[in-house]
């Protein structure tokens, strides 16, 4: 299985819409994923990855912790949806070529409801971080 059927198999987005190309480490509480910045990106404009694009990179790392999750109790992936972004902040936007590396850290679960922070890396800074409640459609 190469990389990218992997991480196929842990989401629910599919290409074009796919924001995340490994998954480096999951547990319960922590994932992290690798992603590399491409010219056809749907959220590239003018060479930089848009701030669009950072929020849906750390929402779907944390779909791929969930959908990790599933597939090691044998479960099928759900769907997740944003419910709210919290504290956005961008402190500069990826070029095309960069390779981004980010954490998502499970905060609050209740039920199907989980609070996360996300912080993406590029060249060893942080260029976003958030908080997102996301909610899973079980």
């Amino acid at each position: 299985m190469t990389e990218e059927e992997n991480i196929l198999s842990l989401i629910p987005q599919q290409p074009p819409f796919v924001m995340v190309d490994e998954l480096l480490f999951s547990d319960d509480n922590i994932t992290k994923t690798s992603f590399t910045v491409t010219a056809d990106n749907v959220f590239v404009i003018d060479g930089e990855f848009s701030e669009a694009g950072l929020m849906e990179n750390m929402a779907q790392t944390a779909a791929a912790g969930s959908g990790n999750m599933a597939r090691i109790e044998d479960r099928p992936v759900a769907t997740g949806y944003i419910g709210q972004v919290k504290n956005l902040e961008v402190f500069s936007l990826p070029k095309v070529g960069d390779i981004l590396f980010t954490e998502v850290k499970m905060e609050v679960q209740v039920f199907d409801a989980g609070i996360v922070s996300g912080k993406v890396w590029c060249n060893e800074e942080v260029v976003a971080q958030c908080e997102m409640k996301i909610f899973i459609n079980q």
